[in-house]
């Protein structure tokens, strides 16, 4: 028989055969104390005969399972799995819907993102759980290196730390946290695997099967695969400090309960007319940060003497402007414009100068600040009837979509690599298009521009004063291209019943302040305006 200590008896041996007549020393019995983890139940000196009391490699019974910790190990990574994901869940329903104080200033993207990553990370960990290598802890330790750098990166920059917030450094913390735990838990493992295959089979084994050679090479390349995510992360963060340098021509107000801030620039001087004091013109850029499209005009047309003071402000996620919490309407936007018009100190009168879907913006200011409004400009606007094209659902989720990878930076690491793209022409410029703060705005405008947005204008239009002077100013292409941006940019000379102006440029571009002979009707129609 084979004792539990591995050596062997025969049944006929006298020595270890009982006494037959009852005389003699009482046989004596190992004293085995209780297995556990860190017990030898097979010792080695003197090591046992080969292959006698010890279990094949590939028995299943051989496994890191065996010990209380690599169990406890793997409970814990369950449960910081669920938690994760519960996370991950709040954090993309609040790019949707704000809850109460999770609101990100910035897009929102990058805590989701690295959300994104930490789940990754856990499941690749729990699906290989126990065949543990020396790939996955070298890559794990790399991808907590590169976490623990874009950690330092968020706090240490002002502006990017106060855009994540609370939400986007708790996010980057727990990533980089989770990160240290499967590099520990990798090692643990490899600990345990070892321990018993050296306790049931007499040595560990160096050698391994094909499954668990795929399963080592499976785990290494997903395990890269993050590793390439985070470090595309870290240099997209680059870029935002970077950007983040950039100071803003104006200045940022708290608004909406200081939950987030609004650029606000003027510049010109007020003057008076005849004891009357002359408008003020307030733009309201389009698809685009107005620094990026329309502000060379306005500084050509107030030094040409044709306006004496202009104001403009980026939309929440546009240029300066903090990311507003989700939904968020043009309702809300004009709301907010009026309160950072009133801690900026700026009381009109106003002329409203817009274009494309600013109009749509402009429009709902002016029905609120009736009295303080007197002329507006329509460049190409944006009619209410058309803003299912806004908000139609592949739109939405198409400008979802590349929120989500925003933070790998496709697009704006090589721009900035190969093209020399400045950091003036991501924040406003036209590359600002890639930025995730944009992205989002434009994923918000979208989610609400066929019902909040269009029924906020709709009744706009309702309470309009009827005696605002109004120009209105048509792009020559656009309206010969389609019909029924034709049709209803006429519907919009009616918006008030004393129309000064309609004008349709030739040869001039949605933007119609690109070609000359815009700029040259613009500069007219306004000054014709504030002499009003």
């Amino acid at each position: 028989m084979v004792s539990l200590w591995g050596t062997k008896k025969d049944d006929d041996d006298p020595e270890g055969a009982a006494p037959q007549n009852g005389s003699g020393p009482e046989p004596s019995e190992p004293r085995a104390s209780e297995a556990n983890e860190r017990t030898r139940l097979l010792p080695h000196n003197p090591p046992p005969p080969p292959h006698e009391g010890y279990l094949s490699p590939s028995d299943p019974a051989v496994s890191p399972y065996n010990l209380w910790s690599v169990r406890f190990l793997r409970y814990f990574t369950v449960l910081f799995t669920v938690i994760t994901f519960i996370w991950w869940v709040l954090l993309l329903v609040s790019i949707f819907v704000s809850p109460p104080g999770m609101h990100s200033r910035g897009s929102g993207f990058f805590d989701f993102s690295y959300t994104t990553l930490t789940l990754g990370l856990l499941l690749t960990v729990l699906l290989f759980f126990a065949t543990p290598s020396k790939a996955a802890q070298v890559s794990c330790l790399v991808i907590s290196v590169i976490l623990l750098i874009d950690m330092i990166m968020i706090v240490a920059v002002p502006q990017v730390r106060f855009e994540e917030g609370w939400v986007g450094i708790a996010s980057v913390v727990w990533a980089l946290l989770i990160g240290v735990w499967t590099v520990f838990t990798d090692r643990i493992v490899t600990w345990g695997k070892h321990e018993e295959e050296e306790r049931l089979t007499g040595r560990y084994e160096t050698r391994r099967t094909l499954a668990e050679w795929l399963a080592v090479l499976l785990s290494t390349i997903v395990l890269i695969v993050i590793a390439i995510v985070a470090v595309l992360m870290t240099a997209t963060l680059i870029l935002r400090g970077r950007d983040s340098s950039l100071a803003p021509p104006g200045e940022r107000y708290y608004v909406d309960g200081d939950k987030y801030r609004i650029h606000l620039f003027c510049e010109g001087n007020t003057t008076t007319h005849n004891g009357v004091k002359v408008p003020t013109v307030l733009f309201e850029a389009g698809e685009r940060p107005f620094a990026g499209s329309m502000a060379l005009f306005a500084e050509n047309a107030l030094a040409n003497g044709s306006i004496s003071r202009y104001c403009y402000s980026d939309r929440p996620g546009l240029g300066w402007s903090d990311n507003a919490p989700s939904p968020f309407s043009a309702g809300m936007s004009a709301d907010v414009l009026s309160e950072a018009l009133a801690r900026a100190g700026e009381e009109g009168p106003w002329v409203l100068a817009s274009a494309g879907i600013g109009s749509i913006y402009s429009r709902i200011f002016s029905s609120r600040h009736g009295r303080d409004v007197k002329g507006i400009l329509l460049i190409d606007p944006l009619h209410e009837d058309l803003l299912y094209k806004v908000g139609a659902p592949s739109r939405g989720f198409l400008l979802w979509a590349w929120g989500i990878i925003s933070p790998l930076g496709l697009d704006r690491i090589p721009a900035a690599m190969v093209k020399g793209r400045t950091r003036e022409d991501r924040v406003y410029g036209r590359s600002s298009h890639q930025n995730g703060k944009y992205i989002k705005a434009k994923l918000q405008e979208s989610l609400v521009a066929d019902s909040l947005s269009k029924n906020e204008v709709s009744s706009a239009r309702n309470i309009q004063k009827e005696g605002t002077p109004l120009a209105l100013i048509s792009s020559g292409i656009e309206v010969r291209r389609d019909s029924t941006w034709e049709k209803k940019q006429k519907d919009l000379s009616g918006l008030t019943n004393n129309l000064k102006s309609w004008d349709i440029v030739n040869k001039a571009p949605h933007e119609v302040w690109e070609t000359y002979n815009g700029r040259q009707t613009i500069e007219k129609r306004l000054k014709e305006l504030i002499k009003v």
